[in-house]
């Protein structure tokens, strides 16, 4: 059999059911701070703050490497200042050097210079940073991506000091250099040769003939001597250059260095093993301080290099944690509660599910009161 609730019953249980649903809402969003929980509750506020709180978690994440990419780039820059200041003593060795007419101090001069030669070259090398070294050359390049789809970038790439002859200090450009000369090609020269074994080149005269000239040398002749006497013994046939300021020879024309043992279109080792600086001259002297001018110049030309790229990804990254914060909070004010009035709410439905319940009791004696009439 049906039961059967009268009107003003029915209308005060609806009510306190409402209060009831009401109350629930307010509740959970007292819990968890928020007014949007779900798309059921505004399907346009719910799907913009996800995708703003995506955006943001993807940039966050980018600040990560951001972070470790500025950490590569300090120790770039700490290894280049260690790297100036021993490029800084290096100088200061051949200046006392050059003030010394004392064979024995300039070869120990000679032996401290070549000593810090190689601690240049150890600093470059322990500069890295999480396995990304700047100075260590091919390999060594970063990349900082700074947007979530990868479009806006900064590559910094890195330089090989691990060989200071990058920096044009090396013991090889100023003595004796095991340097291979092949013909149509620039080398490294060196101030000095020590192999004495004669030269046979032969010159491709252009009509199909060939002329071989030799070029004798000995332990005391320069590279530049040698050029020279490539150009006296051709005739001019062998366009042969030398720069004082690279101390490179450079060979225009087509030829080819051979010797008896030795066939056409192979190269010629012109002074076996590689030899340090001695600071036997002056001459040598002043172009190991030449050359220690121009590494200080790369150097600090490669320090602005990298200060600028540091500049770039420390600006991006303040830039990138407050488009995070914006981000935040324009999904926070699409979404948060306002607690102050979600617990005002509660109160108010707290006091009508109170008069809810009470008016459902009174409309319920009501009904008793017929019973008592039939009674």
């Amino acid at each position: 059999m049906a039961v059967t609730i009268s009107a003003g019953v029915r209308q005060n249980l609806m009510s306190l059911q409402n209060a009831a649903t009401m109350l629930s809402e307010t509740q959970n969003k007292l819990a968890t701070g928020k007014k949007v929980n779900s798309a059921l509750d505004n399907p346009s506020s719910f799907f913009t703050a996800s995708n703003l709180n995506s955006r943001a978690s993807d940039l966050n994440g980018l600040m990560d490497d951001m972070g470790q990419s500025v950490q590569v780039l300090k120790a770039a820059d700490q290894g280049l200042t260690s790297i100036g200041k021993l490029v800084d003593s290096a100088k200061g060795k051949a200046t006392q050097a050059l003030q010394s007419s004392d064979s024995a101090a300039r070869a120990k001069y000679a032996a401290e210079y070549n000593e810090i030669l190689s601690q240049i070259e150890g600093i470059a090398k322990d500069s890295g940073y999480n396995g990304k070294n700047l100075l260590g050359g091919a390999g060594n390049d970063v990349t900082v991506i700074f947007n979530e789809d990868q479009t806006n970038k900064l590559n910094v790439s890195a330089v090989d000091y691990t060989d200071s002859t990058n920096l044009g200090l090396s013991g090889t450009v100023y003595s004796a250099s095991g340097t291979a000369y092949t013909a149509g090609t620039t080398e490294n020269s060196s101030a000095a040769l020590v192999d004495t074994e004669d030269f046979v080149i032969t010159v491709d005269k252009g009509n199909g003939d060939t002329a071989e000239f030799t070029i004798t040398q000995d332990a005391s002749m320069t590279i530049k001597d040698f050029t020279e006497k490539v150009k006296e013994a051709t005739g001019g046939l062998v366009n042969a250059s030398f720069d004082e300021d690279t101390r490179q020879i450079t060979f225009a024309s087509a030829f080819d260095f051979t010797t008896a043992a030795e066939t056409a279109d192979t190269k010629k080792d012109t002074a076996g093993a590689a030899a340090s600086v001695t600071f036997t001259t002056d001459a040598e002297i002043n172009q190991v301080l030449k050359a220690l001018t121009g590494a200080q110049d790369t150097l600090r030309s490669q320090a602005s290099t990298f200060g600028t790229n540091l500049s770039v990804v420390q600006t991006r990254q303040d830039f990138t944690k407050n488009m995070i914060n914006t981000l935040q909070t324009g999904a926070d004010k699409l979404t948060l509660a306002d607690m102050n009035e979600e617990g005002a709410n509660l109160l108010a439905l707290q006091t009508q599910q109170q008069l809810s319940s009470t008016a459902l009791s009174l409309a319920s004696q009501a009904d008793q009161n017929v019973l008592r009439l039939i009674g």
